[in-house]
């Protein structure tokens, strides 16, 4: 039997890589659409010897997203990003969202996961999450069966979040908690997100629904900070940053080529990132999610003083 092929839209992204290599344990043969195709390449062992296949697509492109839709059977629409460079966040999360879905309503598609974002709302003052939503509904406008996931922060080895504030420690004195540090978050590991994908397109009750994805445990942004410091065994001070500042210090950080913090992800703090009590969440998919503590660990050690042998040097001085 022949397997069947599925086009994954931004595949070479911090989830992409981690959904390829799940659905390529599926079974699927993949076509890795993607802007810079070369930048794919290292997908290719995850798979089969011809089973993943990197292919140019601009999503905000009409003709070549069709063309990178023939002959497949499913969609996972994965493109997004956390500040404009080159393209805009209309371009991606809304044209490219209403393109996926309006050619994959043309060409008979089966089956489409698009993943989202928690926080996404029209009454939103941060740019990223309203064109979220839009992009949302362009989907369920175009192509009413999609299945829409809403992810927390994604944490994995990979991540721009524990690897960011675990490099700035290494070198500040000190760790902002913007706002206080009072947020929530729910973070969710990244191979649980791409395990929700593959379920997603072969559960019956998925097709025309949305859920919220998030781990075991609710964290304010202090608690998370603590985690870094903890994993990375390095003292520093948590000084709280009041909203305000933290905008105006963003303003200038934002202009650097990729800046640590803009003012819209400012806007987005200022909301807690949880999944909603009445949504349906990665156990209505069959999945037990992963705590932070056991994968953490795992890759912030690369930060300590003595990388991975930090413990057996202690041991010893002790």
């Amino acid at each position: 039997m022949q397997a069947k092929q599925i086009t994954v839209f931004g595949g070479s992204g911090f989830l992409g890589r981690h959904a390829v290599r799940a659905l390529a344990k599926e079974g699927w043969r993949i076509k890795v659409a993607c802007r810079h195709p070369h930048r794919a390449f290292f997908l290719r062992p995850l798979g089969q010897v011809g089973q993943i296949a990197p292919i140019k697509c601009d999503v905000t492109n009409p003709d070549e997203v069709e063309a990178a839709l023939h002959g497949s059977a499913a969609i996972v629409n994965l493109p997004g990003i956390l500040y404009p460079r080159g393209q805009s966040f209309e371009e991606v999360h809304v044209t490219g969202a209403d393109n996926v879905a309006q050619a994959a309503a043309r060409l008979g598609i089966a089956a489409m996961v698009h993943v989202s974002a928690i926080g996404a709302g029209t009454e939103s003052e941060s740019r990223y999450a309203r064109t979220k939503t839009e992009g949302e509904t362009r989907i369920r406008a175009a192509f009413p069966a999609a299945t829409i996931l809403r992810p927390s922060i994604v944490f994995g080895p990979e991540d721009q979040f524990f690897n960011t504030f675990a490099a700035l420690a290494r070198f500040s004195p000190a760790l902002p908690l913007i706002g206080g540090g009072h947020t929530r978050f729910q973070p969710v590991f990244v191979g649980d997100v791409a395990a929700a994908i593959c379920a997603a397109l072969g559960h019956p009750q998925a097709p025309g629904r949305t859920y919220e994805l998030g781990g075991p445990t609710i964290y304010s942004f202090r608690e998370l900070m603590q985690i870094v410091l903890r994993e990375t065994g390095r003292k520093r001070l948590l000084v709280p940053l009041p909203f305000w500042l933290a905008s105006f210090k963003a303003f200038f950080l934002q202009l650097a080529p990729k800046p640590l913090l803009t003012p819209d992800q400012v806007t987005l703090l200022r909301q807690d990132n949880v999944v909603a009590p009445t949504a349906l969440t990665l156990a209505d998919l069959g999945i037990r999610p992963t705590t932070v503590e056991a994968e953490v660990p795992a890759y912030l050690w690369r930060f300590r003083a003595k990388g991975e042998y930090a413990d057996l040097a202690q041991g010893r001085a002790g």
